[in-house]
């Protein structure tokens, strides 16, 4: 009896001993600085996980495009090589799942209250659920913010864009945008634009300013025009046979430690971008614009059409979903 209650004793003992297994490691690449919005929720995603998990994960994240570019990363998640990627929502589309293009779609929300009625809703959890065929689970959705036109010549009414040569994501929607406008689109990875525009290679460029400042395009584009005509966000995802696999209470966890990076996510991208603003017009390098009310609506007026355009590829039930998410009325422009 006293062998085994001694052996009882040693049994509980180990078990109460931190568990000597390797930890699960969670590679999430990303393909921009590790001071913008995105850059930042990873790396607070990282804390979070490893805090809650007690170490059972360990997040690594690499930032930048150091381990893959844009139109590398997605198939590197779908075959296991990395488990973690918030690319940006327009990276859907050319992966099959059209719909996400709706977020690319000019001028279709107008504020961060109108778009998180989407993202925060049953309809952005639908979107995400489209990518359970591709081997992808969605998480959720992080904001980086609106995009604002650059380029080096001033940007204030429709007609200035005709001609110029615009760096686009790879999306139809995009695309279309542009040449509604009369500019020439030019799809471009991300760690490529600042050379693009410093040789001439294009003209401008859209981006939220956060990305315009970290990456230092501001210094080889002369104008800005706060036109925020147009959303960029993230969505988070993992490969689905991965996230599967996971033991039920790490996934709990991580699910937690998720939720928290949204939060925390949304907050920064406000404040990161509004910070970068400051920085921009501080540097002199950049002429800042803000465009008036009747300069506003008239390039409203001409990029909306892209919507009616693109409710082929996106699908108009989708479209007018948004819109009644949003009170949204073109015909009313």
């Amino acid at each position: 009896m006293k062998k085994l209650s001694l052996l009882a004793g040693l049994l509980t003992a180990l078990l109460s001993l931190p568990s000597l297994a390797e930890p699960i490691v969670i590679k999430f690449s990303h393909v921009v600085a590790v001071d913008t919005p995105k850059g930042h929720a990873a790396e607070f995603f990282k804390k979070r996980a490893e805090e809650l998990t007690q170490g059972r994960v360990k997040v690594e994240v690499y930032p930048n495009s150091t381990l893959y570019k844009d139109k590398e990363e997605m198939e590197a998640l779908q075959i296991g090589a990395v488990q973690m990627l918030a690319p940006s929502l327009a990276k859907f589309g050319p992966l099959g799942v059209k719909e996400f293009e709706v977020f690319d779609l000019p001028y279709i929300f107008d504020n961060y209250e109108e778009l998180h009625k989407v993202t925060q809703g049953a309809l952005g959890r639908s979107l995400l659920d489209k990518l359970e065929p591709k081997g992808i689970r969605g998480l959720t959705y992080w904001d980086n913010g609106f995009k604002s036109f650059s380029a080096n010549k001033p940007l204030h009414n429709p007609e200035d864009f005709k001609g110029l040569k615009m760096r686009i994501q790879s999306s139809k929607v995009l695309d279309a945008q542009m040449r509604t406008v009369g500019a020439l689109p030019q799809v471009m990875a991300f760690s490529e634009v600042y050379q693009a525009l410093q040789t001439g290679v294009v003209d401008g460029t859209e981006n939220p300013i956060s990305n315009l400042y970290t990456q230092k395009m501001h210094e080889v584009q002369k104008h800005l025009s706060l036109t925020q005509h147009g959303y960029l966000g993230y969505a988070v995802i993992t490969n689905k046979k991965f996230w599967d696999g996971l033991p039920a209470d790490i996934r709990s966890q991580l699910d937690q430690a998720m939720k928290e990076a949204t939060v925390y996510a949304n907050k920064i991208a406000l404040e990161d971008n509004n910070a970068a603003l400051e920085s921009v017009k501080k540097s002199g390098k950049t002429q800042v614009y803000q465009p008036t009310a009747p300069e506003r609506l008239a390039l409203k007026k001409a990029l909306v059409k892209t919507h009616g355009e693109m409710e082929s590829r996106i699908g108009k039930e989708l479209i007018q979903s948004v819109y009644k998410e949003t009170d949204f009325d073109p015909a009313k422009l």
